[in-house]
């Protein structure tokens, strides 16, 4: 069993809400189990265009250049296993990734959407913001770009949100858009506060070492090298590389 491999208890949580298999609508494929596998070692080992040749052996085992995932991975992506157990703290955070020189290129915008791509200090990037809960799994995941402050983050993550407590970094710190709406809420906000406030706010330290959990879920992403380097040239399909990294999440 290779990393990028699904185990046999994996593929019987997912084999039945994927397109394609055998008495569904549509064209069957020949075999979405070693489709599916093939992806996840795409994003595993990034497959760059100048792969070392002890590669080509692995590749050979798989199906030609595969088509695009977004729409593809949106239909198939399967819904979070209900015998997981999910917790009553939220934590919400985002992370870099750079650009690519392959994603940097023009594209027409009127047919495939923004890319998600802005300048930031350290070149072209784009913003992952995550939702997790009380075990480090992913609920809700947005992208923008690089430039575009955390707090947008949060005001398309943070509403509606069922847990009781959110744990996020001193870029949520603010007043209006998430400490007010949480305490309105009744919810607790474990946020520590900025050093320029005034009145600098006070924030359960005990519980806000539980935050860990986010990076350690970032961590977790960037071991899908497509994904750290973003390889994918449209946010549809960057967003459903990572759409397909949060179910495997679920599935470990």
């Amino acid at each position: 069993m290779r990393p990028h491999q699904l185990r046999d208890d994996q593929w019987d949580l997912i084999r039945s809400g994927l397109p394609g298999r055998v008495g569904s609508v549509g064209v069957t494929e020949s075999n979405n189990r070693r489709f599916i596998d093939a992806v996840i070692y795409r994003y595993r080992a990034g497959i760059p265009l100048a792969r070392p040749s002890r590669e080509l052996w692995r590749l050979e085992q798989y199906p030609p250049p595969m088509e695009p995932l977004g729409e593809k991975w949106r239909m198939g992506h399967p819904p979070c296993p209900s015998d997981c157990r999910r917790g009553q703290r939220i934590r919400d955070d985002r992370q870099h990734h750079r650009a690519s020189p392959s994603t940097q290129r023009r594209c027409q915008t009127r047919s495939r959407g923004r890319p998600a791509i802005g300048k930031s200090k350290g070149g072209l990037s784009t913003k992952i913001h995550v939702l997790v809960d009380a075990l480090g799994n992913p609920l809700k995941i947005i992208l923008t770009a690089g430039q575009v402050h955390d707090l947008a983050g949060a005001d398309a993550l943070v509403p509606g949100m069922e847990a009781a407590a959110l744990l996020a970094d001193k870029a949520y710190d603010a007043d209006k858009r998430v400490i007010e709406p949480l305490e309105t809420a009744g919810k607790t906000a474990a946020i520590p506060p900025k050093k320029n406030r005034t009145n600098p706010r006070t924030h359960d330290k005990a519980l806000y070492e539980a935050r860990h959990l986010i990076e350690s879920f970032f961590c977790w992403v960037t071991q899908f090298r497509a994904i750290a380097i973003r390889y994918d040239k449209t946010a549809r399909n960057f967003l459903a590389a990572c759409h397909m990294v949060a179910a495997l999440c679920w599935l470990k």
